[in-house]
Order: structure tokens, then sequence, then C-alpha cells
């Protein structure tokens, strides 16, 4: 009992320190290009095209999720493939949000330069994120 405390609270301390980098990346970023912070968690869309295009994506991803969890569900029947698991959707969902976000900034945007901090700071989150699963969450939660 006393390891699973032990490695709760190692995650919990990775997980903080990753959020305090990415955080750190998305605020240099933004300075260095001239661009106001996104405020996390709220849909600040560009205009009404891309509200309706994000809550599409959105849409088509919670189905997606739920039919893969109905899979995940019987997975010793089925043996699910691996682009249909839940952290690979989860995965291309955020790309694909960033991306649309990124395309409606380039190009309905006032300061041109959003759509680069946007695209910056998704590239940072794609690459930390390949990094801590490449390396077993930099070698913290090897077996």
């Amino acid at each position: 009992m006393n390891n699973i405390n032990i490695q709760f609270g190692t995650l919990m301390l990775f997980l903080m320190v990753l959020f305090l980098v990415i955080s750190t990346f998305g605020f240099i970023i933004r300075k260095l290009l001239g661009v106001e912070r996104k405020k996390w968690f709220s849909y600040n869309h560009i205009n009404e095209r891309h509200k309706k295009l994000d809550w599409s994506v959105r849409i088509i991803f919670i189905s997606l999720f739920y039919i893969s969890s109905y899979f995940m569900i019987d997975n010793d029947t089925y043996g699910i493939p691996w682009y249909f698991e839940t952290w690979f959707i989860f995965i291309v969902f955020l790309i694909t949000s960033e991306m649309l976000r990124a395309y409606m900034e380039w190009k309905y945007a006032e300061n041109k330069r959003d759509f680069l901090a946007t695209i910056a700071e998704m590239m940072f989150m794609i690459s930390i994120v390949f990094l801590t699963i490449t390396t077993d969450f930099f070698g913290l939660f090897t077996v």
C-alpha cells in the first residue's frame, strides 16, 4: 500500500512539473510573438463559424469515445486496434482541435501571429507527450 502512495505522489509531482513546463513555454512563446494569452478551459472562438466547427469536432470525438469504450469493455473478445484506443482518440482530438484553432486564427484573427503561437504550443505539447511515453515517464514508473 505504501508503494502505491509513493507512486501516486510521484505521478502528481510529475504532472505538476509537466504542467508548469508547458505553461511556461506558452507564456514565453506568446510574449516573444506579442500575442495575448488564451484563457484555460474557455470557449474563446474566433467567430461563429469556428464555434460551429469546433462543436462538430467535439461531437464527432465524443461519439468515437463512446464507441471505443464499448469495444474496450469487451476487449478480450474483439481485440481492439491501437488506433481505436481511448488514448489515441484523445490525442487526435487535441491535435485536430488545435489545428482548427490555428487555421481559424490564421484566416480570421486580428493578430496574425496568434496561429504561430498556437502551432508552437501544440508542437511542444506533442513533443513532451511523445517523449514522456517513449521514455516511460522519464524512467519514473518502470516495473
